[in-house]
Formats: structure tokens, C-alpha cells, sequence
């Protein structure tokens, strides 16, 4: 993920890991099942989370329902190849808020420990039936 705005660009986050699957079943569960791994501890809405969703489309929404009935937006799918590439536009602020035009600030809470490193063992764990 390379990270811009209109100042600077920063460096990008970069993490792999290696699935036991198929790339259509890693899609999937990443995308359409994305409820399913991602924990309820990480969203960024007022309320409690009830169900975390990506739109599996270019210019889909990516956001959570509240048990509120509210919505919050996180971010957008901007590319949408099945299942070759998913490219998503995190737009959260350094504060953990939607903010649609600079997502800088958090670049080195998504490279830590406990950032895109381990959710993505929780997508693996999901995938792989751990």
C-alpha cells in the first residue's frame, strides 16, 4: 500500500503471506466472507460493530454496520479483478476516523505487530479452517 497525500508520498506497508487454497477461495473469504475473520475490536464506528462488509464492486463501499443502525464508512474498493487484485482506499485518519483525503497518519499502525500483520494470520487462520 502506498500511502499519498497531497504533500508526500509515504512509504508503502508491504506484508505477504502464503494460503493453502485456491486464489478464488482466498478472494472470496478475503472480500465476501470479510466478516468472518476481521475482529470486532477494529472498526471505527460509534457503536458496537454488528457485521463488517466490502462491496464487491469498483467503487464499492467498505464500511461496518453498527448495532446502532448507523453505517461507518472506512474506506473504497477501487480496483475490483476477481481473483487476481483487490486494490482499497483506506480513508481513516491518524485519530482512527473516516477521513476521505489523507490516510498518512497511520501508516505505522497498519506495519505493526498488531496491525495488517496479524489480521492477515486471522484471514489465514479463517482460509485454512484454524
Amino acid at each position: 500500500m502506498t500511502v499519498t497525500d497531497t504533500d508526500r508520498t509515504v512509504d508503502a506497508v508491504r506484508k505477504t503471506i502464503t494460503v493453502q487454497t485456491s486464489p478464488q477461495r482466498a478472494f472470496h473469504v478475503f472480500t465476501a466472507e470479510y466478516d468472518s475473520w476481521w475482529p470486532r475490536s477494529h472498526h471505527i464506528g460509534k457503536s458496537p460493530m454488528k457485521r463488517a462488509i466490502i462491496e464487491g464492486r469498483a467503487g464499492g463501499r467498505c464500511y461496518t454496520e453498527q448495532e446502532d443502525g448507523t453505517d461507518c464508512d472506512w474506506g473504497s474498493v477501487l480496483v475490483w479483478d476477481p481473483p487476481h487484485r483487490l486494490v482499497i482506499a483506506w480513508q481513516i485518519d491518524g485519530k482512527w476516523q473516516f477521513e476521505p483525503d489523507d490516510a498518512a497518519a497511520i501508516r505505522t499502525a497498519i506495519d505493526s505487530p498488531n496491525g495488517w500483520g496479524g489480521l492477515l494470520q486471522m484471514f489465514v487462520d479463517r482460509v485454512e479452517g484454524r
